[in-house]
């Protein structure tokens, strides 16, 4: 995979994905799947397919209910409020693991970002969220209407952490993501764990 040229100073600000790279997917899809009384590979793809379009903005109503369509169910409110909690709970809840790495750096003064692709009401939470309170900034998807791996919401993202590409480390779980971050000339990684990360932390300078 091609990547950035490594930087002979520091980063001064190290950026995270939230699903999949602080939040782990594992169990979602399950939770969703009982919410709809559906088998959990079928709520998958339907899930799935229109995520994108929320991402970007789209209302929780019209997102579930195309899932409800797809799922040949009835867009019942109360099913759909259930959905919408479930989701929004989940990938604004951070595992131990993401919880001990934020506060190690948060010890150590660094200075965090978020760049992820999530909706209105995932942005809101995280904002709400105990455990962002480390986090400088906060950049979502639905904030400015531009999505990984587009380059303009790596533009966008170094306006508003006040970067130049060159400072910034950044983790993300795709590849794609990580390959458009390169390109732009941010530090960027493909996540795979907290522990590979404080290694790459530790070799770029952040950590001690």
């Amino acid at each position: 995979m091609p990547t950035a040229p490594e930087p002979t100073t520091p980063p001064t600000t190290v950026v995270f994905d939230l699903g999949e790279v602080l939040v782990p997917s594992a169990g979602l899809e399950r939770r969703l799947a009982g919410v709809f009384a559906v088998p959990e590979p079928v709520l998958r793809e339907a899930y799935w397919r229109h995520r994108a379009r929320h991402d970007l903005g789209d209302p929780p109503d019209r997102y579930w209910t195309a899932v409800c369509a797809d799922l040949g169910l009835a867009p019942e409110r109360a099913r759909m409020d259930a959905a919408e909690r479930v989701d929004v709970t989940f990938w604004s809840t951070l595992p131990p693991s993401s919880s001990m790495l934020i506060a190690d750096l948060a010890r150590a003064r660094v200075r965090l970002a978020v760049l992820s692709n999530a909706p209105r009401g995932l942005a809101s939470a995280v904002r709400a969220a105990a455990w962002s309170s480390p986090f400088d900034r906060l950049l979502f998807s639905a904030d400015v209407g531009a999505a990984k791996p587009s380059q303009d919401i790596f533009r966008r993202a170094d306006v508003e952490f006040g970067t130049a590409p060159e400072q910034v480390l950044f983790f993300d779980d795709r590849v794609d993501n990580v390959r458009a971050a390169s390109a732009h000339g941010w530090d960027a990684h493909r996540w795979e764990g907290a522990a590979r990360a404080v290694r790459v932390l530790r070799e770029r300078g952040v950590l001690g």
